[in-house]
C-alpha cells in the first residue's frame, strides 16, 4: 500500500471529504496549482465553479497518469477558491475523483487571477511496481 489513513478519536473528526493525516512511502509528484486552463489552447476557460473544476481536476488527472500515479494515490490536496460559497458544489464534484482513505485536504479562499474560481495543487505517491 503507497498510502495509509491515520485516524484518531482524540482529534477533530472530518466532516468531509478529507483525512486527519495520511502516511505515505514511495517517490512522491508534486501537482503544481492547476487553474481552469484549456490544453488545446492554452487559454483560461471560464464558467461556472462546475465546469472550472471538472477542467481542473481532469487536467490534474492527465499530470498524474502522466507520472504514473493516479488521483487513487493522491496524498495532500490544496484547493483555492475564488468564494467559499462554491465550496458545496465544488465538493460534490471533488468526491467523484477520489475515494475514501481521503487525501489530506485544505480548502481556502483565495484572491485568483483572471476569472479563475479554483486553483488545484496536490501531492501523489508513485505506486512501486
Amino acid at each position: 500500500m503507497t498510502r495509509k489513513e491515520i485516524f484518531t478519536e482524540k482529534g477533530a473528526v472530518p466532516k468531509g471529504a478529507y483525512s486527519q493525516a495520511i502516511v505515505a512511502e514511495g517517490p512522491l509528484v508534486f501537482v503544481s496549482g492547476q487553474g481552469p486552463v484549456d490544453p488545446a489552447t492554452g487559454e483560461f476557460r471560464l464558467g461556472s465553479i462546475v465546469e472550472q473544476a471538472r477542467l481542473v481536476f481532469d487536467n490534474i488527472t492527465t499530470l498524474l497518469e502522466e507520472a504514473g500515479t493516479s488521483w487513487a494515490d493522491v496524498v495532500r490536496v490544496g484547493i483555492f477558491l475564488a468564494d467559499l460559497s462554491d465550496f458545496a458544489e465544488m465538493n460534490a464534484l471533488y468526491e467523484t475523483y477520489l475515494t475514501k482513505p481521503y487525501p489530506a485536504r485544505t480548502t481556502v479562499q483565495a484572491g485568483l487571477p483572471a476569472g479563475m474560481l479554483i486553483e488545484v495543487d496536490c501531492i501523489a505517491v508513485v505506486p512501486k511496481e
